[in-house]
């Protein structure tokens, strides 16, 4: 059995890892934390320095405010965590990867296999097109969305720049007047509705385009992987994992 501690218990993917957590038989969620409202299911406290259960892992689907409690919670108590907040700041980023010298963490923009699967095909694309293909990132989310660009399209991005290390990203071009560059990498933002979140890679050839694809229908999926990352990231040693571990492992 894998005891979860839920950090952004009450917001909506909390309410989906929560669901998501019930139907199964290998994982409880023991505790919450949240600064606004109740669960009937488990004990929620409004800060890291409030918690006095211990738990074999963290989900974090909160804000980047919280990181730092969150971290210091972990260290002190040996505690591995599944990270899926976006929008930290290269500051923040730092942070977590000197915490995974003393704890497990699972770091990763988005939990979606088909996502996962949609990077290592970028990254295949980028090998066999090199620089002969100009590469553009399309991401859309509800309004509600805070960051911008995702950081699901930047996990992109820096997957193909993995392969095409001389590229430059490029997020707005009204200011530019000059024609594209090749080592450009195109990433746009649309906020519109409730669109749980789509994401588009194309690769523009001469008389040819390729188009990777994929579209979340529910935040469902988000809350299925990252229950399967806390029930896989449990007693591992310290060190940074994402998808790729987990899915090496299945």
């Amino acid at each position: 059995m894998t005891d979860i501690i839920l950090n952004g218990c009450n917001g909506k993917m909390g309410a989906a890892v929560t669901k998501a957590v019930s139907e199964r038989n290998d994982c409880r969620i023991v505790a919450g934390v949240d600064l606004y409202g109740d669960n009937i299911n488990y004990k929620v406290f409004r800060s890291f320095s409030e918690v006095d259960i211990k738990a074999d892992v963290i989900i974090d689907f909160s804000n980047p405010s919280v990181l730092d409690s969150m971290l210091s919670y972990a260290k002190d108590n040996r505690t591995p965590m599944i990270i899926c907040t976006t929008g930290f700041s290269d500051t923040q980023v730092e942070q977590i990867k000197e915490a995974s010298k003393n704890v497990a963490i699972f770091y990763s923009g988005n939990m979606s296999l088909g996502i996962n699967l949609i990077i290592e095909l970028s990254k295949k694309a980028a090998a066999v097109f090199s620089n002969n293909f100009d590469v553009e990132i399309i991401e859309k989310h509800h309004n509600q969305k805070i960051d911008a660009p995702s950081g699901t399209a930047l996990m992109i991005a820096d997957a193909i720049a993995d392969v095409l290390p001389d590229s430059q990203y490029v997020y707005d071009r009204h200011s530019y007047r000059q024609k594209r560059s090749k080592n450009e990498i195109g990433i746009h933002a649309v906020r519109g509705g409730t669109i749980v979140g789509e994401h588009e890679v194309i690769f523009a050839g001469h008389d040819e385009i390729l188009s990777l694809k994929h579209q979340a229908l529910s935040k469902d999926v988000f809350a299925v992987g990252a229950v399967n990352a806390a029930v896989y990231l449990k007693d591992k040693q310290s060190g940074m994992y994402d998808m790729g571990d987990l899915l090496s492992e299945t």
